[in-house]
Order: C-alpha cells, then sequence, then structure tokens
C-alpha cells in the first residue's frame, strides 16, 4: 500500500543542530502535477548548515534538509508530463511556485515570492515542506529535472543547486571564448564554477587565500592560480576581470575594494555564497574612485531550464562534483554536517545508501 508518511532523519533544534533522529511525517496532499520520488542520494550543501544552525534565520521544527536530490520517480499525478515513472530524476532546493506571477511567466520562477523551498517552508494548508535526507520527496513535476545517461547519481546531485547556482550567472553573464573569469574561493561551489567556466570557453582564474588549493584548482580547469593571501596581490591584476564569482561565505571579512579593483571597465563581481554576518561598509563613492564601473550581483539558485541546460554542458564537458560518499543514518549525518561546518570537505557530501537506511520504503518495485 502506498505509505500516507515518508521517513526522514530530521532535527528538532537549532541548539542541537546536528543531533538527527529518525522520524516519520506527513507530505503534503498529492495534487495532480504532483511527483513521488523515491531518494536515491542526497548531497549537502552549505546553506544546509547555515538553515540548521538558525544563520539565517528561525525556522520550524522537525526538520529535514537537503536540496540536492537524484532519485527515482515512483508515481505521478494526473497531469504530469514533465516525467514518468522509473524516470531518474534532480530536485533542487524548490519545489514549488505560482506559476501565475512575471517572474514565473518569464521563466525565472526560481525569484517567485510565492516559491515554495525544498525544505522548512509552508504550503497553504501548513504543511511544512521537508528535504533530501529522506525516504522520499514530494514535488511539483516542474521542479524535476532529467538526469542524462552517463552522469553517476553522487556526483551529480551536488549540481542541482551549488552547479545550477554557479552555471546560471555564468550563461546569464554571456561568458565565453573571450572572457575572463575569476573564481574567488576553491569549495563545493567554487570547483564546480571552474569547471563550468571552462566549458563555456573562458579563460579561467583561481583566486583562493590558501596555496593548498592550487593543484585542485588547476586540475578542475582553471588556466591560473593567484594566492590572495600574498600583499598587494590585485596590484598586477587591475582591470583584468570581465566577471568574478565570489563562491565563499566569509565575504564580510574581505577588502572588496581589492577585488573590484581587479575588474575591467563595467565588469561584474558576482555573490553566490552568503555569509550569516552583514558585509562591511561600502559607500558608492568607492565605486565611482575606483574608476571601474563595478557592477555588483547576486543570483538564487537557477530556474528549470537552466538547469537542464546546465546538465547538457556537463554531460557533453564530462562535469563532476567531487564527492565523498557517506552512509545515510543518522550518525552519517551528523559526521557529514560537522565536518562541512569546518570546510573539511573535498568538495561535497553525498549521503548514499537510502535502501539501507529506509529497508521497508515504497519503491517503484513495491507498488508495482
Amino acid at each position: 500500500m502506498y505509505p500516507e508518511t515518508f521517513e526522514g532523519f530530521c532535527v528538532q533544534s537549532h541548539k542541537n543542530w546536528s543531533d538527527f533522529k529518525s522520524l516519520e511525517f506527513t507530505p503534503k496532499p498529492f495534487e495532480e502535477h504532483d511527483v513521488d520520488v523515491s531518494v536515491e542520494c542526497c548531497s549537502i550543501c552549505g546553506s544546509d548548515i547555515h538553515t540548521l544552525t538558525g544563520g539565517w534565520g528561525p525556522k520550524g521544527f522537525p526538520l529535514c534538509v537537503g536540496h540536492e536530490i537524484v532519485g527515482e520517480v515512483i508515481t505521478v499525478g494526473a497531469l504530469v508530463t514533465l516525467c514518468k515513472v522509473g524516470d531518474r530524476v534532480g530536485v533542487g532546493a524548490q519545489v514549488l511556485s505560482c506559476f501565475d506571477c512575471k517572474a514565473c511567466k518569464t521563466g525565472n520562477e526560481n525569484y517567485c515570492a510565492k516559491r515554495i523551498g525544498t525544505y522548512g517552508v509552508k504550503y497553504s494548508d501548513g504543511v511544512m515542506s521537508q528535504g533530501g535526507f529522506a525516504s522520499h520527496i514530494r514535488v511539483h513535476e516542474h521542479y524535476t529535472v532529467p538526469i542524462p545517461d552517463g552522469l553517476p547519481s553522487s556526483a551529480v546531485a551536488p549540481l542541482m543547486c551549488a552547479g545550477v547556482s554557479v552555471f546560471g550567472p555564468l550563461r546569464r553573464a554571456n561568458i565565453g571564448p573571450g572572457s575572463k573569469v575569476a573564481v574567488l574561493g576553491i569549495g563545493g561551489l567554487g570547483h564546480l564554477a571552474l569547471q563550468f567556466a571552462r566549458a563555456l570557453g573562458a579563460e579561467v582564474f583561481a583566486l583562493s587565500h590558501s596555496s593548498n588549493k592550487e593543484q585542485d584548482a588547476i586540475a578542475c580547469g582553471a588556466h591560473h592560480f593567484i594566492l590572495t593571501s600574498t600583499e598587494n596581490w590585485h596590484k598586477p591584476l587591475q582591470y583584468e576581470f570581465d566577471f568574478i564569482m565570489n563562491t565563499v561565505d566569509v565575504a564580510h571579512t574581505f577588502n572588496l575594494l581589492e577585488y573590484f579593483s581587479t575588474l575591467r571597465i563595467h565588469g561584474t563581481f558576482h555573490f553566490v555564497g552568503i555569509p550569516d554576518a552583514p558585509f562591511p561598509d561600502l559607500k558608492a563613492f568607492n565605486l565611482l574612485f575606483l574608476r571601474t564601473g563595478a557592477n555588483i550581483a547576486g543570483s538564487h539558485i537557477g530556474s528549470r531550464s537552466e538547469m537542464v541546460s546546465m546538465l547538457e554542458v556537463a554531460k557533453e564537458h564530462g562535469i563532476r562534483a567531487w564527492v565523498e560518499e557517506i552512509q545515510l543514518g543518522e550518525q552519517g549525518c551528523k559526521k557529514a554536517v560537522e565536518r562541512l561546518s569546518i570546510n573539511d570537505a573535498r568538495f561535497r557530501f553525498t549521503l548514499v545508501g537510502y535502501d539501507r537506511a529506509f529497508p521497508k520504503r515504497v519503491s517503484k518495485a513495491s507498488i508495482e
């Protein structure tokens, strides 16, 4: 019989943010455009940590996080056309939008004011969305994307959030041959940004405060490595970059003016890494004084069309996340989030072994 509840590894408070317990929860009512996915694996994103700790504000509990999901479709609503039972699909950081506002109608549904995040957000009926550290996830069909053959699930899962978060800005900025792109931070986001910038044809520079990341950066596609902990590192690079992508969540500790000075005229400094703390004071006069006409930008995840395009590029160029697989479970979840919180990852953790963690869960085979 099809389950009325799902099972997930949940936390109960921000105070005990890394203590996971196996709990049952009731998903939102199933509707005609909904899809149920039996989760195969789920990667861990830095935003999971910010959410669990309360760094981005309080959340309701119990809470099951995880929004870099790959799994198998096990049932579809009566009006679903974008996937079918048995498909391998990915689910990112969003599971619903209104489909009627200007953002949705222009293919920018990731900016919908009524969007529902994959976890920690209440639907109109009061049910809270729960994420991918769970046996199943229920999602509107629009927020499932087909995973191309040849991309291993555990390595493609991080692309569902981290991948599209860096791919989307590069594509929207028309990055390609002749572009000079700098990626600030060589980690979970940065190692993917390097790969996508290289695949799009740019000349790629890796910016890092640690020389330990140089070989990894080159392996991910960087043509050049710049050590930003060196005094006056920025001076030889004045007017060098068309686009700088900041992938780290400690930008509040940076001298941002040094980075802005390396931009070409009207170049862009783009934020995808988001710190808990506010950015340092920045005066408009500073941007004028630098004489670069710098643009400061940011973006939120990506749209479905961007995710589909990203996966095509990933397949064509063999782009993969560098992952360490960890068995899903109370201790596995705890170990993974605590290690990620201290940057002890190279460069992403993917939780696997869902059949072992949920031996009695409903699957496509058991429904048939």
